[in-house]
C-alpha cells in the first residue's frame, strides 16, 4: 500500500477518479479500480467517502466551487462594465476547458447518477451561477449597455448553452485560440449573425 498524507490521499482518490470516470464512465468504474490505481485499499477509500456516488458529488461540487469563485471575482470588479464582465465570464468558461475539461465532462455527463440529496447542493450552486449571470444581464439593460427588450432569464439560459457545450468540441490546442473563440462568442451574443445594412455601423 502506498502511504499518502491524509489530505493527499483524498486528493489522489479524486484525481484518479476523474481520470477513470472521464475515460470509462461512472457506472463502469469500480471502487477497486480507483484504489488500485494509487496503491490504496478499500478501507482507505471508505474512510474518506461513504460511496462512489459521494466521490462523484465531491468532483462536481469542487468543479462548481471553482467556477463560482472565478465568477464572483469578475462580477464584483468595480472597474469593469457589464459588457466587459460578460466577456470575462465567457473567456473564463472557455479557459476552464483546458484546465478542468475532464471535470466538466464528468459534471455534465455523469451528474444524472446522483441521488436527490447530493443533487440539491449541486443545483443550488448551479442556480447561483445562473442568477449572477442573469443579474449581470439585468444590470447591463439598466445601464443601457444591452437592449431594453431583452428577456434577461432567457438570454442567460442561452449564454450558458453556448458556452457549456463547448466542452464537447473545442480544442484549445487547435486552430482557434481561447481568445479568438471568446471574441467569436461575444460578437455573436452582442450582434448576432445578421450583416449590418448599408450605412450602418456595428457597435463594438
Amino acid at each position: 500500500m502506498t502511504h499518502w498524507r491524509p489530505w493527499r490521499m483524498k486528493e489522489k482518490l479524486r484525481e484518479v477518479a476523474i481520470e477513470l470516470f472521464e475515460r470509462k464512465g461512472f457506472k463502469e468504474t469500480s471502487v477497486q479500480e480507483i484504489v488500485e490505481a494509487i496503491g490504496a485499499t478499500k478501507g482507505a477509500f471508505y474512510y474518506y467517502y461513504k460511496s462512489k456516488e459521494e466521490l462523484l458529488c465531491d468532483i462536481c461540487v469542487s468543479y462548481l466551487d471553482d467556477l463560482l469563485r472565478q465568477q464572483a471575482c469578475i462580477v464584483q470588479d468595480p472597474e469593469k462594465s457589464c459588457t466587459e464582465k460578460l466577456r470575462a465570464i465567457v473567456h473564463m468558461v472557455i479557459c476552464n476547458i483546458r484546465t478542468r475539461k475532464k471535470s466538466a465532462r464528468i459534471f455534465f455527463r455523469e451528474m444524472r447518477h446522483l441521488a436527490d440529496d447530493h443533487l440539491a447542493e449541486i443545483r443550488a450552486k448551479r442556480r447561483l451561477f445562473r442568477k449572477r449571470y442573469e443579474q449581470l444581464v439585468r444590470e447591463g439593460i439598466a445601464r443601457g449597455e444591452f437592449k431594453p427588450s431583452l428577456h434577461a432569464e432567457m438570454i442567460t439560459f442561452g449564454l450558458l448553452g453556448i458556452t457549456n457545450w463547448s466542452y464537447y468540441w473545442f480544442r484549445p490546442d487547435g486552430d482557434i485560440s481561447e481568445e479568438e473563440l471568446t471574441d467569436i462568442f461575444v460578437d455573436f451574443i452582442l450582434h448576432g449573425i445578421k450583416a449590418p445594412r448599408a450605412g450602418e455601423k456595428r457597435s463594438k
